[in-house]
């Protein structure tokens, strides 16, 4: 007996004649796949050459599963005042596939995507391998629409299940400026307090000028920057990271060490008066303490609401923006200076 098998989606449906059964016992087996039926996803294309030459056909798709990151390292000398900087591109590919000798290019820049609720889970496979590639596969640079590109001077090859890293900026023997900074709070001038406001810790910062004449002054990608330095034995120490934006070249670069463990500040509200329905004026000190063996300067950055003017101030301030005021208060070792200001403000 010979039967059509129209469906077998559940259980098998098959056609007898003129007659449509189902339900019927046992198990199906093909002798083969259909040479139309896909088993793997696959794209097909059906093209039609209109004209009677051969042409050249370029096809542009998106795909989901391969991304890149940057990272940087920097190393401080022994006086915080020159570093070492090295970026890497890692290419993290999990699209399914092998690139063999792909001419590769990074476009760096915030490209606006809609956001699509089957984007692959590249977090839900595991690494086969991590290879590193040396300096010398350079990267040049190129500004395109709003954005930078990034192309590597050679073909690679990015298997499946991949991650390669590839060097993309060196420079040596940069200049870099180490600050204090000790940060306040609006509300802070919004009520009368009677104890100490704040007693925050002090942030230790890097800033680095992305100029040609430092070495730098190339577009740089947003990314993670770790820093280290070398200890009294020539050991390299990590001593924090920080997240920085994507940074046009001339421009500056501030990383976040960490917070300051000999300097320490403290912030008290001295004064506070009502003068009108809309106008107070408040006093405030600021005290640093610093148990290093070197003097430092510590920036304070008060930012002040409203419309206000600095009554007095045993530093000179600057009014860096509209509601910022900015102090640098040098503190000798083992010693402790105090900042004492008093502002108006008009709400």
């Amino acid at each position: 007996m010979e039967a059509t098998l129209l469906s077998n989606n559940g259980q098998p449906i098959f056609q007898i004649g003129d007659e449509i059964t189902f339900g019927y016992p046992g198990r199906i087996i093909f002798p083969g796949v259909p040479d139309d039926l896909i088993s793997k996803p696959t794209l097909v294309w059906l093209l039609e050459n209109g004209l009677y030459a051969k042409q050249k056909v370029e096809a542009s798709y998106l795909t989901n599963g391969i991304n890149w990151l940057s990272d940087y390292v920097v190393t401080l000398n022994e006086k915080d005042d020159r570093a070492d900087l090295l970026g890497w591109v890692t290419i993290d590919n999990r699209s399914g596939t092998t690139y063999k000798n792909a001419k590769l290019k990074l476009v760096a820049g915030d490209v606006n995507r809609v956001r699509n609720d089957y984007e692959y889970k590249a977090g839900l496979m595991k690494y086969a391998m991590s290879e590193a590639v040396s300096a010398r596969d350079q990267f040049t640079e190129d500004s395109f629409f709003e954005y930078h590109i990034y192309t590597l001077q050679r073909p690679s090859t990015i298997k499946n299940n991949q991650t390669k890293q590839i060097n993309l900026v060196t420079a040596a023997d940069i200049p870099v400026k180490k600050e204090f900074l000790y940060y306040g709070a609006a509300h802070y001038y919004r009520s009368q307090y009677g104890q100490v406001v704040s007693n925050q810790k002090i942030g230790v910062f890097v800033e680095i000028d992305n100029r040609e004449k430092n070495n730098l002054g190339m577009p740089l990608p947003k990314g993670t920057v770790r820093v280290y330095k070398q200890d009294n034995e020539g050991s390299l120490q990590f001593i924090g990271e920080d997240s920085i934006d994507h940074t046009p070249k001339d421009e500056k670069i501030r990383i976040k060490i960490g917070d300051a463990f000999d300097v320490v500040g403290s912030r008290k509200q001295i004064s506070w008066k009502k003068i009108a329905y809309d106008t107070y004026e408040a006093g405030f000190e600021v005290s640093l303490r610093n148990h290093k063996k070197e003097r430092v300067v510590v920036k304070v950055i008060e930012p002040i609401p409203g419309d206000w003017k600095m009554l007095s101030s045993n530093y000179p301030h600057k009014k860096t923006e509209a509601f910022t005021a900015e102090f640098n208060i040098p503190v000798p070792k083992d010693k402790e200076a105090k900042l004492q200001y008093k502002v108006r403000m008009r709400f």
